[in-house]
């Protein structure tokens, strides 16, 4: 008789997959898994009280699956606030793909995740994310039209990053505004963590308006463009945290704001477009605080991606994603008042006035309204009733 392998000591007994979906109030959470076209996929939709969730696809090479479903619902809470906070009617999801971008993408795995997202039937909208380009999203596009992020030849608006980027350069400003009374960059030291796409249009921006510029990445290859194009001045990603800077800026993965990087902090000002840059929310706020850094929360400030990608639901206008994103700069304003008029942090200030929006939306929609879609199945109804 054939023994079954004791595999108990794999196994984390602390870990439970229901507790962590509740803990911040997930609806949904969808496993995609085809070994054939090695796809590993988790699919986060967190919120849709002010319509279907909309967030990027991340490829990443996660160290473990646990780590990749705690990215993914972190994740698609932000997209929840983002949307909230920026004035859009999206509800908050993220999905991540397993796999090194580098090596493991193929036509077959994207379309692929994208019959899964299809059978979604809209509840989730897929853009792009870190790991992701335009032409991959046009392989999911193949098999859905849930997808934004496409390109304009196909009547998408291409990649965000710049639009990103502007909301970006928009929010820094704001801050630079609160902490030195004007929102002049010229001559401010910034540091900025990451060289990628939404990176190299918020530096354009940056040295344009004249401010100095310090740049990292863990890929020394993607820095010479930066070098060529700006003159910024490369450093050790080990060294970013602590240079004698106005604002520190990170714009690559989360996490980075953590016990070991803030106490080597000496910016003023903490303002960049990754997504979950506080590693514990409540603990490395307070440390920000104590070290009289603004922090600029994250899912506000690099609004400007979600916003581009919410225009092609409508028909993409340039001119029109531009100038939402430029609002950033308000609203991040609005968040510093709220936080020091309420005496919170300030991601304590976004997240209220973000709950706010969702709990008063909730309520309008809690009123019967007849739609199109009930209209029609009743006239149908009503036809087979006189037949």
């Amino acid at each position: 008789m054939e023994t079954i392998p004791v595999i108990e000591q794999e196994i984390d007994s602390n870990f439970s997959l229901f507790s962590q979906i509740e803990n911040k109030n997930h609806e949904q959470v969808v496993i995609c898994s085809d070994p054939k076209v090695g796809l590993k996929a988790i699919i986060a939709i967190h919120n849709t009280t002010l319509g279907p969730a909309l967030g990027g696809t991340r490829m990443w090479m996660y160290k473990n699956e646990q780590e990749a479903l705690r990215d993914v619902l972190r994740l698609s809470r932000g997209m929840t606030y983002k949307a909230a906070v920026a004035g859009l009617n999206l509800g908050g999801g993220k999905a991540v793909i397993i796999g090194d971008p580098k090596k493991e993408k193929t036509e077959a795995l994207f379309r692929t995740y994208g019959r899964f997202v299809e059978g979604l039937g809209g509840r989730y909208i897929t853009a792009e994310d870190v790991g992701i380009e335009v032409r991959d999203m046009e392989w999911v596009r193949m098999e859905t039209k849930y997808v934004t992020g496409i390109s304009r030849a196909l009547g998408g608006s291409g990649d965000p990053s710049s639009v990103t980027a502007l909301g970006t350069f928009e929010g820094m400003k704001a801050c630079a505004k609160r902490v030195y009374g004007s929102d002049s960059l010229a001559g401010k030291k910034i540091a900025v963590q990451g060289a990628g796409h939404v990176s190299y249009y918020l530096v354009k921006l940056l040295t344009h308006s004249g401010a100095k510029v310090f740049i990292s990445d863990i890929f020394a290859d993607k820095l010479k463009r930066f070098v060529d194009d700006f003159g910024v001045t490369v450093v050790n990603p080990d060294e970013i945290y602590g240079l004698d800077v106005d604002i520190f800026s990170p714009c690559a993965l989360g996490g980075i704001l953590n016990s070991v990087t803030i106490p080597q902090l000496k910016c003023a000002i903490v303002a960049g477009s990754a997504n979950n840059q506080l590693d514990d929310e409540t603990v490395h706020g307070q440390l920000l605080i104590e070290k009289g850094i603004l922090y600029a929360p994250d899912y506000v400030i690099n609004a400007g991606g979600l916003i581009n990608v919410a225009n092609e639901l409508e028909g993409y206008n340039q001119e029109r994603a531009h100038e939402q994103a430029s609002r950033i700069y308000d609203v991040i304003a609005n968040i510093i008042s709220y936080s020091e008029t309420h005496n919170v942090p300030t991601y304590v200030a976004s997240n209220e006035l973000a709950e706010q929006r969702l709990r008063q939306i909730g309520r309008i929609k809690s009123i019967y309204a007849s739609r199109s879609e009930y209209s029609g199945r009743l006239g149908e109804l009503n036809r087979k009733a006189r037949i």
